[in-house]
C-alpha cells in the first residue's frame, strides 16, 4: 500500500519554480533584513535605557547636592568612618541608597572609601572622591567638593545690580552604562566596534546653607 504521492519529474520542477517566485524572495528578503531589524529594535531599547539612566543620574546628584548642602561643615577636617568627613560619607550613602532605589547597580559604592579628590575649579580646597567598580562593567565615580566656589547674578530688584560670590557644594557622579547595542552591530558591520560601555556624566551644585 502506497503512503505517499508518488514525485514525478512535474512536481519536483513545480516546486522548485514556487520557491524560484514570489514565496522563496519573501523568504530571501526576510533572511536579509532579520539582522538589520535585529540592530534597530536593540538599538531603540538600548539608547532609550541610556536616556532613562541618565535622568535617574541626574536626580540622584540633585539630591545628593541638596542633602550635602545641609550638612554642617564643623566636622570637614575630621575623618569619618569612610576615610572622609561624616558628613560627606552621609553624601555617599545617599547617592548608593537612591541607586538602589532607581534600581541601578551602586557598583559597591556604599561600602566606597573616599580619597583626597583633586577640586575642579580653584576655589575649590575641600573635595572628596569614591570610586567603585564590583560587577558593573566600568567605575562608578563620585564627588563631593564642600567648598565648591561659584559666581552668579541675582534678579534686581529686590538684589543690588551685580554678581555674588557663593560657596556651595558640588557633586559630580559618573555611572558607567553597560550597553547591548554593541553585540548586535557585527551583524550588519562585520567587525564593527561599540564601545561595551560608556560614562554618564551629570553635576549638580547648590548652595551651602550651613
Amino acid at each position: 500500500m502506497r503512503l505517499w504521492p508518488a514525485v514525478t519529474m512535474k512536481s519536483w520542477s513545480e516546486r522548485l519554480a514556487k520557491l524560484a517566485g514570489d514565496e522563496g524572495a519573501e523568504i530571501l528578503e526576510f533572511a536579509i533584513s532579520l539582522p538589520l531589524l535585529l540592530v534597530v529594535v536593540v538599538g531603540v531599547f538600548d539608547f532609550g535605557s541610556a536616556f532613562i539612566v541618565k535622568q535617574k543620574v541626574g536626580n540622584i546628584a540633585l539630591e545628593a547636592a541638596r542633602v550635602a548642602s545641609n550638612q554642617p561643615t564643623a566636622d570637614l577636617s575630621l575623618a569619618g568612618g569612610c576615610t572622609a568627613p561624616n558628613s560627606v560619607c552621609s553624601v555617599r550613602d545617599v547617592v548608593a541608597q537612591n541607586l538602589t532605589a532607581s534600581k541601578l547597580n551602586d557598583c559597591g559604592l556604599a561600602t566606597a572609601n573616599a580619597t583626597p579628590g583633586t577640586p575642579l575649579n580653584a576655589g575649590a580646597a575641600l573635595a572628596w572622591t569614591f570610586t567603585a567598580n564590583t560587577a558593573c562593567g566600568g567605575t562608578l565615580t563620585l564627588t563631593v567638593e564642600r567648598g565648591f566656589i561659584y559666581t552668579t547674578t541675582l534678579p534686581n530688584p529686590p538684589f543690588q545690580a551685580g554678581n555674588y560670590t557663593i560657596e556651595g557644594t558640588r557633586v559630580t557622579l559618573s555611572y558607567p552604562y553597560r550597553w547591548e547595542f554593541n553585540r548586535v552591530v557585527p551583524f550588519i558591520a562585520a567587525g564593527a566596534n561599540y564601545p561595551a560601555t560608556s560614562q554618564i556624566d551629570t553635576v549638580a551644585v547648590m548652595q551651602n546653607l550651613n
